[in-house]
C-alpha cells in the first residue's frame, strides 16, 4: 500500500470500517457479568451450595464475603473431611448441606444428590436455600433466608448437635442457660444476661434472625448462638469472646457472671459474683483488711486452668465400657464442675447426691494434674466447705432456714446478735455500707444460703480469698460490736496464716481488674 496514493489507501482502509459499522446497526451485542450462582437440580430444593467445590468458595460467599472468610476458619468449613472413611450416611447428613439445621421439611441437598458442591456445613445449612434469595435480588427485590438463634422446633443447632455422641443439646436443655425467667427478661437490665435476644444486642450483635422482631418469642437465657458466633471467630469452637483471659469485661463466661460482687446501699446479696470472686476482686474489705498478695490466691485461675471458668464447668469426656466400647459422651452443657453421674458415669441433671468420689464426675480436677484421683480432689472440696460453713456459721445462722438474717435468737451468730442489739446497722438511707452489711455480704458470698443469685460454688470458686474475707469480717464485728469472742477452734483459724503455696504461676488474685477495685470502693462508701 505504500506505492498507492493517499486517496486510494483512504478508500482501500474505509471500505472494512463500513463494513463493520454496517454489521454494528444490524445486530446489538450485550456484554453482562455471568451469573453468582449456578442452578441447582431440581432434587436440591433450592439449595445453592459451593459454587466451587475445588476452592471451597460458597455461592453465598460471592456476595457476602466478609461472612465467608469468617466461616472458611471455622470448624464447619472441613465437616466433610472430618468424617472417618468408613462413616455412614446418616453421620454424612450433619456433615453437609441439607434439611437439616433449617425449616427444609423434605429430602434436599447432600441427601437428595450426594453432590460434592454440598459437602461441609455452609451457610445454607442454618439459612435454608439459597435459590429465591438470589434469583430475587437479580429482580431487584429481597427475600431473606433468616437462621434461628433459638433451640424450639425444627431448625435449630439441635438437628446436628445432639445424640449419644454429642449431645450438646440434651445437656444444655438441662442445665440453667436454658431456662426463661419472664420477669427478668421483662427488666431491661436483666435481660441483657437472661435473654439470648437482649444479650447479643448489649454486645454489639446487630445481624439479623428469625426471632428477632418476634417480641413473643422469649429466648433462653443462653442459647447456642448467644455463646458461639455461628459465623466463625478467632476464638476456640467459634467463641464469640475469649475464654481465657482475666480481663472482666471480655471474658464470655464473666461478661455475665459479674454483676453484684460487693454490698451497695441498697442490698447486702451478691448477684452473679462467680467472675470477680475467681480472679479475686470480689468481697467487702473492712478498712483494716490485709489482702496478703503472696499468699491469698485463687487456686482455680492458676495456669493449670488457663480456660478458668470453662475450665472446670464445660467437663468433657467419654466413657467406655470394660472392653473399650463406647457408652456415652459427655459435652460439659450442663455447665456443672462435678456433675452427679449415672451408672454408666455420664453425667445427670441431678443436684442432690452426695459429694464423693463415687457419685459426681471429678473429671476436671484431675485432668488437670491439680488433683492426683477422684478421692483426692473429693476429699479437698469437702474440707474447704467445711471450713467454709465453720466461719459462715460464726457470722450468721439461718435457723429457720428462710434466708433472710432475723435478730438472735430467731437466727444465731454474730450478725444475728448485731441485728439484735444494732437494728439500724442495716440502712439503705445513710450512704455508707457498715461493718454488719459488709460481713452478710461476705457470709452470702462465699456461705450455703439457698441464693439462686450468690456464688454458689461453697467457696471453691476462691477459698483463700473467702476465708481472708470471713476471718477480716468476723474480727472486725467482735470489735466493732463488742461481740464475744468465737470458740478456740475457729479463734484458731483466725489466728493462723490464709492461703497456701503453690508453685504453678498463680495469677495473684489481688492484682486489680483496671477501675474495678475503684468501683468496689465506691460501693462501700
Amino acid at each position: 500500500m505504500r506505492s498507492l496514493p493517499a486517496l486510494a489507501r483512504l478508500t482501500l482502509l474505509a471500505l472494512p470500517l463500513a463494513g463493520i459499522l454496517a454489521g454494528c446497526t444490524t445486530e446489538k451485542l450485550v456484554y453482562r457479568d455471568r451469573d453468582p450462582f449456578n442452578e441447582p437440580v431440581a432434587a436440591a430444593k433450592g439449595f445453592l451450595g459451593y459454587y466451587s467445590d475445588d476452592s471451597k468458595r460458597t455461592t453465598c460467599g460471592n456476595c457476602h464475603v466478609d461472612f465467608q472468610t469468617r466461616w472458611e476458619g471455622s470448624a464447619h468449613a472441613g465437616a466433610y473431611a472430618s468424617l472417618p472413611a468408613n462413616a455412614q450416611d446418616f453421620c454424612k447428613s450433619c456433615h453437609t448441606v441439607n434439611a437439616r439445621g433449617n425449616l427444609v421439611n423434605e429430602t434436599a441437598g447432600w441427601d437428595a444428590t450426594r453432590d460434592p458442591i454440598y459437602h461441609d456445613v455452609q451457610c445454607e445449612s442454618c439459612h435454608g436455600p439459597g435459590l429465591d434469595h438470589v434469583r430475587a435480588v437479580n429482580q431487584g427485590q429481597i427475600i431473606r433466608p433468616l437462621a434461628k438463634i433459638g433451640m424450639t422446633g425444627d431448625g435449630t443447632c439441635a438437628d446436628c448437635h445432639s445424640g449419644a455422641h454429642h449431645p450438646f443439646a440434651e445437656e444444655w436443655a438441662q442445665s440453667s442457660h436454658a431456662t426463661i425467667n419472664a420477669s427478668r427478661v421483662a427488666n431491661a437490665t436483666c435481660a441483657r444476661c437472661h435473654e439470648t435476644r437482649q444479650a447479643l444486642a448489649s454486645w454489639g450483635v446487630t445481624g439479623n434472625y428469625m426471632e428477632k422482631g418476634d417480641a413473643a418469642a422469649y429466648q433462653a437465657a443462653a442459647s447456642c448462638a448467644a455463646c458461639h458466633d455461628p459465623h466463625g471467630s478467632d476464638n476456640p469452637s467459634q467463641l464469640r469472646f475469649p475464654i481465657n483471659t482475666t480481663d472482666l469485661e471480655q471474658n464470655l463466661c464473666i461478661k455475665c457472671h459479674l454483676r453484684y460482687d460487693a454490698p451497695t446501699n441498697t442490698s447486702s446479696s451478691p448477684h452473679a459474683p462467680q467472675g470477680s470472686l475467681l480472679v479475686g476482686t470480689a468481697g467487702y474489705r473492712p478498712p483494716d483488711f490485709t489482702y496478703a498478695e503472696e499468699r491469698i490466691f485463687s487456686s482455680h485461675a492458676t495456669e493449670a486452668n488457663p480456660r478458668l471458668c470453662a475450665g472446670c464447668h464445660v467437663n468433657s469426656y467419654q466413657v467406655n465400657d470394660a472392653q473399650g466400647g463406647f457408652v456415652g459422651q459427655a459435652t460439659g452443657h450442663l455447665m456443672r464442675p462435678i456433675p452427679c453421674v449415672d451408672a454408666n458415669g455420664l453425667p445427670t441433671a441431678d443436684e442432690s447426691c452426695a459429694y464423693t468420689a463415687a457419685a459426681r464426675s471429678w473429671n476436671t480436677c484431675t485432668t488437670s494434674g491439680c488433683h492426683a484421683n477422684a478421692q483426692a480432689a473429693a476429699n479437698a472440696f469437702n474440707a474447704t466447705r467445711g471450713t467454709m460453713r465453720l466461719l459462715t456459721d460464726q457470722l450468721w445462722t439461718d435457723l429457720n432456714a428462710s434466708n433472710s438474717l432475723q435478730a438472735f435468737p430467731t437466727d444465731a451468730g454474730l450478725l444475728a446478735r448485731v441485728r439484735q442489739l444494732y437494728p439500724g446497722e442495716w440502712s439503705t438511707t445513710d450512704n455508707r455500707i457498715s461493718p454488719a452489711e459488709g460481713a452478710e455480704f461476705n457470709a452470702r458470698l462465699c456461705g450455703e444460703y439457698g441464693q439462686s443469685t450468690a456464688d454458689n460454688s461453697k467457696g471453691i470458686h476462691n477459698p483463700f480469698l473467702c476465708q481472708a474475707l470471713l476471718v477480716a469480717s468476723i474480727n472486725q464485728l467482735v470489735a466493732t460490736y463488742a461481740l464475744p469472742a468465737p470458740p478456740a477452734e475457729v479463734q484458731a483459724i483466725l489466728d493462723g496464716p490464709v492461703g497456701g503455696e503453690f508453685a504453678r504461676g498463680l495469677r495473684r488474685s489481688s492484682t486489680p481488674i483496671p477501675g474495678h477495685d475503684v468501683r468496689v470502693a465506691a460501693r462501700q462508701r
